[in-house]
């Protein structure tokens, strides 16, 4: 007689990001044939994960401000702010390296979706930190949630792209 299944009521820390499975997305499409041919099973980039991506802050946020909310989870290996591709201005992310991989889900469990700075932040593994990611995705230089917002959020940073080009004035 087989052992009951077991159905866990939490979702894993450790699972893949939404970035990281969008941008593999495009390559397993391009690699259909390869995949068929080689039925070997991937290892996953995030099981000794170290490095954390936080989204959601303001564009205000300091780097210390960071450092000292993280450093409460582990010892911080690392701590890259996400700039504007052009002004080199915070764009609301960055990325936090630890030295452990439990430090990074400890964070994630205890740190992930508290506040910081009135805003409610977002922590996601990271494959790790490669140079060039410290910079916004967006058109503008920005991250690219920016090009769309059409509302104002002081917190935030102010006006979305898509207002600010529509030129558009807010006190």
């Amino acid at each position: 007689m087989a052992p009951p299944q077991v159905r866990s009521t939490v979702d894993r820390l450790d699972r893949p990001s939404a970035y990281y499975n969008n941008k593999n997305r495009r390559r397993r499409d391009r690699d259909e044939d390869e995949a068929e041919e080689q039925q070997q099973p991937q290892e996953d980039p995030l099981a000794n994960a170290t490095t954390l991506y936080v989204g959601n802050l303001s564009f205000y946020t300091t780097e210390e401000q960071v450092y000292e909310l993280f450093v409460k989870c582990g010892e911080i290996k690392r701590l890259i702010m996400g700039l504007d591709r052009f002004n080199k201005t915070p764009c609301g992310f960055c990325f936090v390296e630890y030295y452990t991989h439990q430090d990074a889900l400890d964070c994630m469990k205890y740190i992930g979706g508290t506040k910081l700075d009135e805003r409610v932040i977002r922590t996601d593994l990271d494959p790790g930190f490669e140079e060039g990611r410290q910079y916004g995705r967006g058109k503008s230089g920005g991250q690219v949630r920016d090009e769309y917002r059409d509302d104002y959020d002081e917190g935030r940073g102010g006006v979305g792209r898509a207002l600010q080009n529509e030129g558009r004035e807010y006190d």
